[in-house]
């Protein structure tokens, strides 16, 4: 049951004394100009518009709430009532009694004590999510930290100055204690941060040497502020962010690849037509058919008559399977969205009917299920696409086996397709679900935790093992083209198979294929980033 601390809100008795042992404020920006930063929930889009933005700025709204939900804790001090986090010990030790002269020591503490991560620092377009959903929480107003704290991190996010956080150290309940422990030493001078150079390239620096070449002084810690910082779920959401941001891309393009092998393999049209899914009524079902029509409206290959009257399933099924990953990914944004401006500290302030209240919003299981279920729609994007490399290779429908020029003297793609079933294997490991996993900590304390984050990072690598393997079917595809004289592409496939040639042009005899492949990685990640017929 959840454990209410009431407070009188006209008690102001040592209020003044607690304010004025607050300080460090930094400098504010200017909203004008500024992307302006609304407390409430987001869209998916208005959630990508602030992390591309250059500059955000809190909204009044938004710094009203701030005000608000720290007058309210300092008076909750000033009660002289023990409130888990405000001055007690933490986790297991919440039953420890923590002296009114030690309570800025106490949150200092807290961050270097929980800064105990491992393994290579995140990416860094994961944490500029990170320090976004952070902003965007603390401004909700019932976190109760300092104005000048949140304005400390939106100077973070406007300077581009990122904090190094290590990507192991996360269980995914008391949210993720680790690594935003690491994202919030910087206000203390202490840690590192990363920032670009001249060439753009990002250099890891102390965080105090960067503070004072900006002027900043360090942040002075206010009572519960250190526990308001860690105990969130930002790195989950984060990391759910940045992989819906390369799904979406890898959503469209897997389609435009598997058009070109459709066209490759001369398949049949007739498994997208539009009342064949309007029967199913499974709108990522209709949307994947809709995009396969749209790269293939005009192509000529269509029109041809064949003795085949069927294709493999991994032609036919591509909307069943394809339209089921687009449905995982809007759930992921709907996830998302509830969760990227939400509340989930410990405990939550109360200011309007003077409140306190311990409970568990830091618990990350509608995350860590949701970035699970990413991790199998994920894998099945490469598991399908390997197998249209498979039958590509397979020396039926007039294409010579393993697209060789000189069958025998020749291998060609053959051990394409070998790298391909590596990495969807290697995929379907990590496809197991983290968040079945718990184990206990803080002695007992915190009993069940999501495992959100191990989630998270598989889900990340499995992004990345079915981009490969896309690429790599995207390498096929031009290959196969290369030997059929008039392909009859439509123009959207014209112009993207030519755009993908002048980087990756189709081969002649044995090449080493790696250079190849790796190529056809960097266009895809290229073409993303530039929109390129997508």
């Amino acid at each position: 049951m959840a454990v209410r601390h009431r407070v009188n809100v006209n008690r102001m008795n040592r209020f003044s004394e607690w304010r004025s042992k607050i300080a460090g404020a930094p400098g504010k920006f200017v909203a004008t100009m500024d992307h302006l930063l609304q407390p409430g929930q987001q869209s998916w889009s208005q959630l990508q518009a602030l992390y591309r933005a250059d500059r955000i700025a809190l909204s009044e709204s938004a710094r009203a709430n701030v005000e608000r939900a720290h007058d309210f804790l300092l008076e909750v001090v000033a009660s002289g009532k023990t409130v888990y986090g405000v001055n007690t010990g933490f986790g297991q030790l919440a039953n420890v009694r923590v002296e009114e002269a030690q309570l800025h020591q106490l949150q200092d503490n807290i961050l270097r004590s929980h800064a105990a991560g491992l393994g290579d620092p995140l990416p860094t377009d994961v944490v500029r999510w990170m320090l976004l959903f952070k902003v965007c929480g603390l401004v909700r107003g019932h976190s109760g930290v300092q104005p000048q704290t949140v304005d400390r991190l939106v100077d973070f996010y406007n300077h581009h100055l990122l904090p190094v956080v290590p990507r192991q150290g996360s269980l995914g309940a008391s949210g993720d204690l680790a690594p935003l422990s690491h994202m919030c030493l910087p206000l203390l001078g202490e840690g590192e941060l990363m920032q670009q150079d001249g060439d753009g390239q990002w250099v890891t620096r102390p965080a105090m040497e960067v503070l004072q070449e900006k002027g900043w002084s360090p942040i002075s810690l206010g009572p519960k502020e250190g526990l308001a910082l860690i105990n969130g779920t930002q790195m989950m959401s984060a990391l759910l962010a940045h992989s819906l941001q390369r799904l979406e891309y890898l959503w469209q393009k897997a389609h435009g690849i598997a058009s070109l092998s459709l066209a490759a393999f001369e398949g049949l049209d007739a498994p997208f037509h539009p009342a064949v899914h309007t029967l199913r009524q499974h709108a990522g079902q209709q949307a994947s058919a809709g995009e396969m029509r749209r790269w293939l409206d005009g192509a000529a290959f269509l029109r041809e008559t064949h003795e085949w009257v069927q294709d493999p399933y991994s032609f036919r099924c591509i909307p069943q399977v394809y339209g089921a990953v687009r449905q995982a990914i809007d759930q992921g944004i709907a996830t998302l969205e509830g969760e990227a401006t939400a509340v989930t500290d410990n405990p939550i302030l109360l200011p309007e009917s003077g409140e306190v209240i311990s409970a568990g919003n830091f618990h990350g299981e509608p995350l860590a299920v949701i970035l699970d279920h990413l991790k199998v729609a994920a894998s099945e994007l490469g598991t399908m696409s390997e197998r249209r490399i498979f039958k590509l290779l397979s020396g039926t429908r007039g294409l010579p086996p393993f697209l060789a020029t000189d069958p025998g003297l020749d291998s060609g793609l053959m051990i394409v397709q070998y790298t391909a079933a590596s990495i969807v294997a290697r995929n379907k490991m990590r496809a197991m679900p983290a968040s079945v996993d718990t184990i206990d900590s803080s002695n007992g304390q915190e009993d069940h935790v999501s495992m959100g984050a191990n989630a998270g990072l598989q889900l990340l690598a499995v992004i990345q093992g079915t981009q490969e393997v896309l690429a790599s079917e995207l390498l096929t595809a031009s290959q196969a083209l290369h030997f059929r004289a008039e392909p009859g592409l439509s123009n959207r496939q014209t112009e993207w198979l030519s755009a993908f040639r002048a980087t990756v042009p189709p081969q002649h005899g044995d090449v080493e294929q790696s250079a190849r492949m790796r190529a056809s990685i960097d266009f895809l990640q290229a073409s993303s980033n530039q929109g390129l017929s997508l």
